[in-house]
């Protein structure tokens, strides 16, 4: 299991926040994320939004470190990533 996440740097509801992501599936992605704590209303489109104290949890408990730019590349190439105003997904 492999998921990811980059450094809390994007401003909201006056903290700053970081993306989980993985690059496998949303079953793995929500597995970890349940295991760090983040609660299902975090899990916004295609990533959990995890706020800046909850980063070193994360990457204690196994989070690959990467750019933000590098958390779109990887949703992009594993078919995961769903763009903000994007059609729902007919699976």
């Amino acid at each position: 299991m492999t998921v990811y996440i980059d450094p809390p740097t994007w401003p909201g509801h006056g903290r700053l926040w970081s993306h989980l992501v993985s690059d496998v599936s949303y079953e793995e992605l929500h597995a970890f994320a349940a295991s760090v704590g983040c609660p299902p209303r975090a899990f916004e489109r295609d990533h959990y939004d995890v706020p800046s104290h909850r980063y070193a949890d994360a990457v204690r408990a196994g989070a690959v470190e990467v750019s933000s730019r590098e958390v779109v590349v990887l949703l992009t190439k594993a078919g995961l990533r769903r763009r903000k105003g994007a059609r729902p997904r007919q699976d």
